[in-house]
C-alpha cells in the first residue's frame, strides 16, 4: 500500500512537471525552428534545428550601431539601479518601522500597503505627465525613478518582516557595549539579514527587468528601449515573427535564470523567515 502511494505521488509530480515544462519546450521549439510561423504540431520537439533566430535577434542593428546590445545595456542598467536604490532606501525604512515606535508609523505602513494594491499601469498617465515636466521621457533615469517608487514599498514590507524576526537582544548587546543604534543596524541587523536582502533584491530585479507596459509608454526611441519592449517589434498588426519572438524571449530570460540560481540558496530561507515575527 505504501509503495502504491509513493508511486501515485511520483506519477502526479511527473505529470505536473510535464504540464509545467511543455509551454517552455514549445517556446524552445519555435526558437530553434527555421520557420517564423506558428507550429501546429503538438510535439514540443523541432523537426529542424537552427540557431538563425538567435543570431538574427542578437545581431539587430540600426543606423546608430548595435541595437540589441544597447537595449541589453538599458535593461541591465535600469534593473540594477532600481535594485540598488530600492534595497538601499528600504533597509533603513524597514529597520525603523520594525524597531521604533513613533507617530505616523501605522499610517506609513498602511500607505505602503495601499500602494501595493494598485498596479503601476493605473498611475501611468500622471507618471507620464510628471516625467514630461521633468524632461525624463526616453531617459533611463526616468524609468529608474518610476520603478523605484513602486519597488520601495514592496522592499520595505519584505525587510520589515525579516527584521521583526531578528532577536533584539543581539542589538541590545551592541548598545550595552557602547555602540550606537547605527552600529547595531550596520554590524548586526544587516549582516544577519543577508538572506532577506538577497530575496528582496532578486524580486526587485525581476520586476524591473520584466516590466513592459510603463517602459513601452515612456520610451518611444528604440535606442532607449529595454529588452521586453524590444520584443514587441516582432509582433505586427497582421503577422508575428514567432521564431524571432521565441528566441528573444529566451535571451531575455537567461540573465534572470542565472541570477535566480546564484541566489537560490537564500530564496527559501529569506521568504520563510521574512514572513514570521519572532
Amino acid at each position: 500500500m505504501k509503495t502504491l502511494r509513493i508511486a501515485a505521488v511520483h506519477a502526479i509530480l511527473v505529470l505536473a512537471s510535464a504540464a509545467t515544462l511543455y509551454p517552455v519546450l514549445w517556446v524552445v521549439k519555435m526558437a530553434l525552428s527555421p520557420s517564423q510561423g506558428f507550429a501546429m504540431s503538438p510535439s514540443p520537439l523541432p523537426t529542424k534545428v537552427t540557431l538563425q533566430n538567435f543570431i538574427d535577434v542578437v545581431s539587430t542593428h540600426d543606423a546608430s550601431g548595435w541595437l540589441f546590445g544597447r537595449q541589453l545595456f538599458n535593461s541591465i542598467v535600469v534593473a540594477a539601479a532600481v535594485t540598488v536604490v530600492g534595497v538601499a532606501l528600504a533597509c533603513s525604512a524597514a529597520y525603523a518601522l520594525s524597531r521604533f515606535r513613533f507617530g505616523g508609523r501605522t499610517l506609513t505602513l498602511r500607505a505602503f500597503f495601499l500602494s501595493q494594491m494598485f498596479p503601476g499601469v493605473v498611475t501611468s498617465i500622471p507618471l507620464y505627465v510628471l516625467l514630461d515636466h521633468l524632461a525624463l521621457l526616453n531617459r533611463l533615469a526616468g524609468l529608474v525613478l518610476v520603478y523605484a517608487t513602486t519597488a520601495i514599498p514592496f522592499c520595505v514590507f519584505m525587510l520589515k518582516g525579516y527584521f521583526d524576526s531578528l532577536p533584539r537582544e543581539l542589538e541590545e548587546a551592541v548598545l550595552l557595549d557602547g555602540g550606537t543604534r547605527f552600529d547595531a543596524f550596520w554590524r548586526v541587523a544587516l549582516p544577519l539579514s543577508r538572506p532577506a536582502l538577497a530575496v528582496t533584491a532578486l524580486f526587485c530585479f525581476l520586476t524591473a527587468w520584466n516590466e513592459f507596459i510603463l517602459a513601452f509608454t515612456f520610451m518611444t526611441d528604440p535606442r532607449s528601449w529595454t529588452l521586453p519592449v524590444a520584443l514587441q517589434r516582432y509582433v505586427g498588426d497582421y503577422s508575428t515573427e514567432w521564431g524571432h519572438f521565441a528566441a528573444g524571449a529566451i535571451l531575455v530570460s537567461l540573465p534572470v535564470m542565472a541570477l535566480f540560481f546564484a541566489l537560490e540558496r537564500h530564496l527559501v530561507g529569506g521568504l520563510t523567515q521574512g514572513g514570521v515575527k519572532g
